[in-house]
């Protein structure tokens, strides 16, 4: 079994908080299982890793947990979150800072672990 695990969230972006639960569930899941689990944001996904955005988003109308306590939860497990660097030039204001421990990667980085026998990706 691969025990390293790479998420790609590009299609859930903050106008659609729903869609982004399910990419955090599966990196918590592979977690549980000890896998090494990394998610690189893309596009205007990118926005949930900007201070602030995901605290005031919420996946139900219950709005029981923010999407900000998620990516929190997320990162607590060692899970290492990603921007894209071509994203972030796009969709990240020259004013706006990214959540703490938020990483840097480029496509590249992705696609060569799609490419990594070692490595199993999803996208969402």
């Amino acid at each position: 079994m691969a025990d390293h695990l790479a998420l790609l969230v590009w299609a859930a972006t903050p106008e659609h908080p729903e869609l982004l639960v399910t990419p955090l569930v599966h990196a918590l899941a592979a977690r549980a299982l000890e896998a090494e689990v990394e998610i690189h944001f893309a596009g205007p996904a990118v926005r949930w890793l900007v201070a602030g955005v995901a605290d005031q988003r919420f996946a139900t109308p219950a709005r029981e947990k923010s999407l900000g306590d998620f990516l929190r939860e997320v990162a607590s497990e060692d899970v290492r979150l990603v921007a894209c660097g071509m994203a972030r030039a796009a969709w990240v204001g020259a004013g706006e800072t990214l959540i703490p421990g938020a990483g840097a990667a480029g496509a590249t980085a992705f696609v060569a672990r799609a490419l990594d026998p070692a490595w199993r990706t999803l996208v969402f």
